[in-house]
């Protein structure tokens, strides 16, 4: 019994705590996301017009984000992006909703959210193409997460951002029906950083001898829909779409989720890939 209460803590401490931190990023730095695309539009816009890639603001967010993506993994993806913050938000009201109603929330299944996971991808490929080419300007009235910026900054121009403010609400209406929508099929930011390498011993794994047969408490929970390798696997693909919540760590009933480095620091052997 004070197992089951010493996890249930735990699980709150971890809700409250991750939500107090999104919330001073949300009001404190809520266009670090928008600033780093942007860095990767200057650099794609100066490539195609043969031009210098100087220094600015842009590009230093950028760099500095991939930086740590490759040391940490995804963590501002799942602690400081603004726009992963409105999602939860969303996603939160949809689930409280549901549970006084006592539905089941709506889920894309996770067979079917595998493959629509590639349209970020072809998001990302568009817009590298249309900055190369210098077109970018004429899909700026069309752009969510610059109607998101503007909206926040409060210099929103109604009428000259129509289409992207009817594309940002489809993606709000995404939000409510699926945790992480945006971040999993939409962002092409999420999808720079899947690419990048990321230090293995900050992966999170899980070892099959301590997992409970037919559990999967940490699959079912990871807002993701990813599935969690064990030790002796491959994880390079949940390793890029994780965004380091911490979901399947504290939903684990026998505390058998964890990155890498913890089980070397406890000096358990680990097969790192």
């Amino acid at each position: 019994m004070n197992k089951k209460l010493d996890r249930k803590k735990q699980k709150q401490v971890h809700r409250y705590v991750r939500a107090i931190i999104q919330l001073i990023f949300f009001l404190l730095v809520p266009s670090a996301f928008t600033a780093a695309f942007s860095g990767v539009k200057y650099i794609f816009r100066q490539m195609g017009a043969g031009a210098v890639i100087e220094n600015n603001s842009f590009l230093v967010t950028l760099i500095w984000l991939c930086l740590f993506t490759i040391c940490f993994g995804r963590i501002f993806c799942g602690f400081a992006c603004a726009f992963g913050t409105l999602g939860d938000a969303v996603y939160g009201v949809s689930s409280f909703l549901c549970k006084k109603m006592k539905r089941k929330p709506f889920h894309i299944p996770p067979a079917v959210s595998k493959w629509l996971r590639y349209i970020k991808y072809i998001i990302l490929a568009f817009l590298v193409v249309v900055c190369f080419l210098g077109k970018d300007n004429l899909f700026a009235k069309e752009s969510p997460w610059e109607v998101f910026s503007l909206i926040y900054a409060g210099h929103l121009d109604v009428q000259a951002h129509i289409p992207g403010i009817l594309i940002l609400i489809g993606i709000l209406v995404g939000m409510f029906f699926q945790e992480r929508f945006f971040c999993q099929y939409l962002c092409p930011m999420g999808a720079v950083f899947s690419l990048l390498p990321v230090l293995p011993i900050f992966s999170y794994s899980r070892s099959k001898a301590g997992c409970i047969r037919g559990c999967s408490a940490c699959s079912k929970k990871c807002p993701m829909d990813l599935n969690l390798p064990y030790e002796d696997e491959d994880g390079s693909e949940a390793t890029g779409e994780c965004i380091r919540c911490g979901k399947c760590q504290v939903v684990c009933p026998r505390q058998n989720v964890c990155p890498n480095v913890v089980y070397m620091m406890n000096g358990e052997e680990r097969s790192i890939k």
